[in-house]
């Protein structure tokens, strides 16, 4: 009896090293070399990827087409007026957006899994002004997550001025992340 206890015991640790192994692994896949602090990482300019181009149709109903940001530092946020985190965020990202629209750093949202009258209605009551286009399909996330890991919402995405992906939040972004990694963009102008 004390050695099937033993075999247990031995046998639900190595599946616990196993699975600790597999999710540094994953860690370590994700960030690639790109600096990693606070919840973001940061890709220096040599390992960036392109972000895809898209067209969608914002909360408002106008059309959107990425390829128009190309040019301007661009931090694209996807989000849901359903996810307690990207409401915590959104005053942050509200606050942000109206702090670099002088340095040229346009913000896109992108609300996924929602209706446009609950995601209009959710960035009026938080004055978020720039615009959110409409991912009720994840067309627009599916596209991105070819090139950065997004598992979920919120994540945060800062797209360079050549159009590549200087870096990512993943999870709920605080001013402190996201105000550095812009700060980071810019200085590799």
């Amino acid at each position: 009896m004390f050695k099937a206890k033993r075999r247990t015991v031995v046998s639900v640790a190595a599946v616990a090293a196993v699975l600790l192994a597999a999710a540094l692994a994953v860690t370590l896949l994700t960030q690639g070399s790109g600096k990693a602090d606070a919840g973001y990482v940061f890709y220096p300019e040599s390992q960036r990827h392109i972000v895809p181009d898209f067209t969608a149709t914002s909360l408002t109903g106008t059309p959107i087409n990425f390829a128009s940001y190309r040019g301007k530092v661009v931090v694209v946020n996807f989000w849901g007026s359903w996810c307690d985190p990207c409401r915590s965020e959104a005053p942050t990202l509200s606050v942000l957006s109206e702090q670099y629209r002088s340095r040229g750093v346009s913000f896109l949202g992108v609300d996924v899994s929602d209706t446009p009258v609950n995601a209009l209605a959710f960035t009026r009551s938080v004055g978020i002004t720039y615009p959110s286009v409409n991912d009720s399909g994840y067309s627009v996330t599916q596209d991105f997550s070819q090139v950065v890991p997004i598992s979920g919402t919120p994540t945060t995405i800062v797209v360079d001025r050549t159009g590549h992906v200087a870096g990512y939040i993943y999870g709920g972004a605080t001013y402190s992340a996201l105000n550095t990694l812009l700060g980071d963009v810019a200085v590799t102008r």
